[in-house]
């Protein structure tokens, strides 16, 4: 018998390495707008509360709404035309989500990306893995995360009880969503936030790799 019967994951910076992508998609926002760009790792620490909140925190302080408003129009049609060119599973993934499959586990995506992107990169990065119907973002009527609807939305589409499932995230906002969906959470440190900021973010449980994170969600 394993633990858990459900895996929801987050996408970004834990399934799916995308911070290269993302950084080239904001920086040519910006650069139409004469704004100055964003190096990848400024860009790491503005990611993980949905697009919108991406490009506010890349615009300088100070721009107006329209402008923002406009970047952020750039951003989405830019991204949606190029987030495959750079983006790719962290080392392990695949096998990870083969092992769980196998052993019979259901499992499920939820991110503050637009859904759009999300369900496009799940399935050409995971296929069958993952089904395109729990995989979510964030869209009009849905609370992103924190909020818990995502998390409710993917386990009432995968027709399965939050008792027994699990929560699967790289940052402070996972653990957060975990919490608000009375789920536990596990943190992993190979994303966007490091194992001394989780745990400095209430993390109960963090791992290193997907065998060791293989090795919690199937009891090995």
């Amino acid at each position: 018998m394993h633990p858990f019967h459900t895996v929801i994951f987050d996408l970004d910076g834990t399934l799916l390495n995308t911070l290269l992508d993302l950084t080239d998609s904001v920086n040519y926002a910006l650069s139409l707008h004469n704004l100055p760009g964003r190096t990848v790792e400024e860009v790491r620490t503005f990611v993980g509360n949905g697009v919108g909140q991406l490009v506010h925190r890349a615009v300088p302080d100070g721009t107006s709404e329209a402008l923002e408003s406009s970047c952020l129009a750039d951003f989405r049609a830019h991204y949606l035309l190029n987030m495959e060119h750079k983006t790719a599973p962290y080392p392990g993934i695949l096998d990870l989500l083969d092992a769980l499959g196998n052993a019979g586990l259901s499992l499920a995506v939820v991110s503050n990306k637009f859904d759009g992107a999300v369900k496009g990169l799940c399935q050409t990065y995971f296929g069958t893995r993952i089904p395109v119907a729990a995989s979510i973002g964030e869209s009009q009527g849905v609370l992103r995360k924190p909020a818990p609807d995502t998390v409710f939305r993917a386990l009432s589409e995968l027709g399965v009880s939050p008792n027994g499932a699990v929560y699967v995230g790289d940052s402070d906002v996972d653990i957060q969503t975990a919490h608000n969906a009375g789920l536990p959470c596990i943190s992993v440190s190979w994303g966007f936030r490091s194992r001394a900021f989780l745990a400095a973010h209430g993390a109960s449980t963090i791992v290193d790799t997907p065998a060791a994170l293989q090795k919690l969600l199937l009891g090995e």
